[in-house]
């Protein structure tokens, strides 16, 4: 399997966008407007847009394209749709429910078998919930001090208004379907719709 292994910070600092938004806490101590003096064409705009998608989500390109492809054909915005297919996804829930510091780590703990699904174990971290579903943490996973303290750690986190999240129980409903108003992050889906219709 692929693995980006790029620097964090130094990733987020290309893309302009906090680091908080991947869930890393650091920020860094260089000039944020070091790549402004750049002039960058369209096609650069289009494809930083598409890069910062990627990276936040941990999602490599053939699965990107795919997912473009899925949102193309569903009603509405294709960009929109786009943001409601990646913040659907499980390994995403289970950042959003505070259960994971990172979309890295959240990914790797459904890999590994710690979530549940309407009841039913699901390690498929690209598994895309739909309206009505009930993620929770395996019963065996409740009483390990590692979510514990990340539940502490992620305390002050906010919890997306689609997502009706019980800590206590260590589960979430998904209320509705996620849309971009609800992302915590400044995104231009049109331009990676414009990027991939050429």
């Amino acid at each position: 399997m692929a693995v980006n292994r790029d620097p964090i910070l130094k990733r987020c600092r290309y893309l302009g966008i906090s680091p908080a938004v991947v869930g890393i806490s650091k920020s860094s101590n260089r000039n944020p407007n070091a790549n402004a003096r750049r002039k960058v064409s369209e096609y650069g705009l289009q494809l930083k847009e598409k890069q910062k998608l990627k990276f936040i989500y941990g999602v490599l390109e053939k699965p990107f394209y795919h997912y473009f492809e899925l949102a193309s054909k569903m009603e509405g915005q294709a960009g929109n749709n786009l943001i409601t297919i990646l913040e659907s996804r499980l390994d995403n829930i289970a950042f959003r429910m505070g259960l994971a510091l990172t979309r890295r780590e959240a990914r790797q703990l459904v890999t590994h078998g710690h979530f549940l699904v309407n009841g039913k174990k699901v390690d498929i971290p690209s598994y895309r919930v739909k309206v009505g579903d009930v993620v929770t943490l395996r019963d065996t996973s409740k009483s390990s001090s590692k979510f514990k303290s990340v539940v502490e750690q992620t305390n002050g986190r906010v919890t997306p208004l689609w997502l009706e999240v019980n800590k206590e129980q260590f589960s979430a409903k998904v209320v509705r379907m996620p849309a971009i108003e609800d992302v915590d992050y400044e995104v231009a889906p049109h331009l990676i719709v414009e990027l991939y219709s050429k």
